[in-house]
């Protein structure tokens, strides 16, 4: 598998990851007032996994410019 095969299936997994995160986000609103407590501890979990599929993406493109 190449460089760029393995960084695609990073970034498919980071998606999921992400998409999960969202999900726990959505469902935490829905359950609020009674879960505030649990906002910042799901916030930073979404904004790392999100952060982290910037950095996959962005390295990505430039590993495809570079072929």
């Amino acid at each position: 598998m190449s460089k760029l095969d393995e960084m695609a299936t990073k970034v498919r997994k980071l998606q999921l990851r992400a998409a999960i995160a969202k999900m726990k986000l959505r469902d935490l609103a829905e359950d609020l007032p009674g879960k505030w407590t649990e906002i910042e501890e799901v916030a930073e979990e979404a904004s790392a996994v999100f952060a982290e599929l910037d950095g996959a993406e962005r390295e990505l493109a430039a590993m495809k410019k570079l072929r």
